[in-house]
């Protein structure tokens, strides 16, 4: 999207800096091979200080010195942080807590999409930005705003309640059919008035779930309705060949939609240093330390096969509580950033270029640090960018997957609502990440939109779809083509058995799958605390069946479906675990539990899934390997994440694209090393 082969770039901040910092600041970046920066989304006080009266001078004599220089600029519209005045004088711009309580001034994102006033005095800055720098030829692309939902992904604002009753409006016309999908006969909620409607607050016990399902949708929508006014504004005054994109990666959008609807490139934010934080978020991930962001970047890439990392970690992590990380040791900075090469980055931009002197973010490191000076992280970025132009042929290349993991946003949705699909699902979506990784299994994420199609998934001949606990029959038939054409299908417990309102269906799970799975569902049950190492058999190997268990039998009348496994022990042992159904050319297995590695590398050897990784070499499970392919040429990425060196096998003669030797046999890598292979 930005120019042929690999391009490196940093986010800069001229307004944080004397402006006797720029030439030179330009100059070191571009002497290390940046030529690409990130500015002006936090800086809108620097084009509007007071209310309507607008100034370009600052940025204009900023980019003036960019294009004399040849550094290329992405644009950042500001509307991630809004200027003093506005909070103040337009109280109804904050976003809100579960008690109503507005945010105050001081942070970040502390806005909501739907106040009018926003949208419009957002619109109308950017409308002045885009008109007066959409032909500046430093410009090559602008950056919506700056991390979508990211802090907070829940808007209650009056102005909030406002938009949520016209979405539902639209959606479902009258007050009876909202009534009816919502569910409000039980506990007395029938809603008589729409103005009886408010986002939801702080409840006694828990609240609607048939609600709070529409209005992750609703946010969702917001969000992106936000990001396309922007959007549509831009596109009105960039220049051919500019792009548009956003950052992040958050919770509470439909980002598929998002970029497709709105966006020319996505870009992801990436900080594995997280995976060794002080005092770890919740949502840190626990195994596998830093090779955890390949995950984060597998969703990126189901979004945009080709993004960019608007956000590489340079430095150490601070500021944010519970995010507090060391910085990245002697080749770690490369290690991650050629992670995000590896999974389908054509553009890596570093945060930050020098570690702010000032603000929240004094303890969010960037590439050089207070004093200027330079230093080993530098020189670990000029070293990057020669590896990374040392492999330019390879920008562009597909990810080779060996199977698919389906996933969509009314099922994730929904593990914010059910607290047994939350607890079922992120097992098994983190048992599928472990054991890929670990047996070099290449998945791609691949989300139920509007245009999936079977011809879409046939060209993996492995999908798994584990827990879609909400299904509809335009799914469904997707699915029944995929599997009826000569593809595989595996499902878990807990399926099928909610509409799209939420509703648990009157009807034997695993519901509108069951012609697929032959199977049904006659009990279920969490694994009881005195029944935990439950197992199962198949064709004399012992799998685990944890969590959760749904007890199966064959569906009646049908012939062509047969019991694999059966569960060893609780109070139904003897009842069958596992499902094998064929359908037209393919065949369905439906597992009556969560999946974790152990049950997994059964199944996969039992269906005898293709492994690419293999086919090239003996990889041992502490280094990462993923394979990319262009114009029918093969490229090998191994990673090691370890402190200590590792050593794997080749079993096929391959070019070491570092030194052009050939590589066959025993190859050692260093500590955080990487090497990259052709085949």
């Amino acid at each position: 999207m930005i120019e042929n082969g690999y391009v490196m770039g940093t986010c800069y901040y001229p307004e944080h800096w004397d402006k006797s910092l720029w030439e030179s600041d330009l100059d070191r970046m571009l002497d290390a091979g940046i030529t690409v920066i990130r500015i002006a989304e936090f800086a809108w006080s620097k084009f509007e200080l007071t209310e309507g009266v607008f100034t370009y001078d600052f940025f204009d004599e900023f980019l003036d010195l960019c294009q004399r220089k040849g550094m290329k600029v992405v644009m950042g519209t500001p509307t991630a942080t809004p200027p003093a005045w506005l909070t103040t004088k337009y109280p109804e711009v904050l976003n809100g807590d579960e008690n109503g309580n507005l945010f105050r001034h001081g942070g970040r994102r502390h806005y909501n999409y739907n106040s009018e006033t926003y949208k419009n005095l957002s619109a109308r800055i950017v409308t002045c930005l885009a008109e007066h720098y959409g032909k500046h030829p430093a410009i090559i692309g602008w950056q919506i705003d700056n991390e979508l939902n990211c802090e907070i992904s829940e808007f209650r604002s009056a102005a909030d309640t406002l938009a949520f009753r016209k979405f539902l409006k639209e959606k479902y016309a009258t007050l009876d059919a909202l009534n009816d999908a919502w569910g409000t006969a039980f506990w007395n909620q029938t809603y008589t008035s729409w103005d009886e409607i408010t986002v939801p607050g702080k409840i006694i016990p828990c609240k609607n779930p048939h609600l709070m399902l529409d209005y992750y949708r609703f946010i969702s929508y917001s969000t992106i309705s936000f990001c396309r006014m922007q959007a549509d504004i831009i596109k009105l005054y960039r220049k051919p060949g500019d792009f548009i994109s956003t950052n992040g990666l958050f919770w509470n959008i439909d980002n598929h939609k998002m970029a497709k609807e709105n966006l020319d490139i996505y870009m992801y934010d990436s900080y594995p240093s997280f995976a060794f934080g002080l005092h770890k978020a919740d949502w840190v991930p626990k195994g596998l330390k830093d090779r955890h962001w390949s995950r984060n970047l597998a969703e990126t890439r189901s979004v945009c096969p080709h993004f960019g990392i608007m956000e590489q970690q340079s430095g150490a992590n601070g500021t944010v509580g519970g995010l507090e990380g060391p910085a990245p040791r002697p080749g770690q900075l490369t290690l991650w950033a050629m992670q995000s090469v590896a999974h389908g980055a054509d553009f890596i931009s570093f945060f930050r270029w020098r570690t702010a002197c000032i603000g929240s973010e004094m303890y969010w490191h960037g590439i050089l640090d207070y004093d200027n000076r330079d230093n080993r992280k530098l020189a670990e970025v000029k070293d990057f960018y020669s590896k990374l132009k040392q492999i330019d042929e390879i920008c562009g290349a597909d990810f080779k997957a060996d199977f698919a993991y389906l996933k969509d946003y009314d099922n994730e949705w929904e593990t914010s609502v059910d607290v047994w699909h939350k607890a079922v699902n992120g097992a098994s979506n983190e048992a599928a990440f472990m054991f890929a990784q670990k047996n070099h299994y290449s998945y791609d994420y691949v989300y139920f939109e509007d245009d999936l199609t079977a011809e879409k998934l046939s060209k993996y001949p492995l999908v798994m779809y584990p827990h879609p606990v909400i299904a509809d029959e335009k799914r469904v038939k997707v699915l029944n083509d995929y599997v009826s054409q000569g593809g595989t299908l595996i499902i878990g417990c807990r399926s099928g058995y909610k509409d799209m309102n939420g509703h648990c269906v009157m009807t034997p799970q695993p519901g509108l799958f069951s012609e697929l799975t032959g199977s049904d569902v006659r009990e279920s049950t969490f694994v009881h605390e005195y029944d935990q190492g439950i197992t199962a058999d198949l064709n004399g190997q012992h799998f685990d069946v944890p969590l959760f268990n749904d007890i199966l039998t064959v569906k009646e009348g049908c012939d062509s479906a047969k019991v694999l496994a059966t569960y060893d022990s609780s109070y139904y042992a003897g009842e069958p675990a596992l499902i094998e159904n064929t359908f037209g050319k393919g065949r369905v297995l439906h597992l009556g539990s969560t999946f974790n590695e152990n049950n997994l590398n059964v199944l996969f050897r039992y269906l005898g899934v293709k492994n690419t990784v293999k086919e090239i070499g003996d990889i041992p499970e502490d280094i990462e390997a993923v394979v990319r392919t262009k114009n029918g040429t093969d490229y090998l990425f191994l990673l090691n994440y370890m402190f200590e060196p590792q050593s794997a096998i080749l079993t096929k003669e391959v070019t070491d694209m570092y030194t052009g030797k050939t590589a066959y046999g025993f190859t050692k890598l260093s500590p955080f090393e990487v090497k990259v292979f052709k085949l």
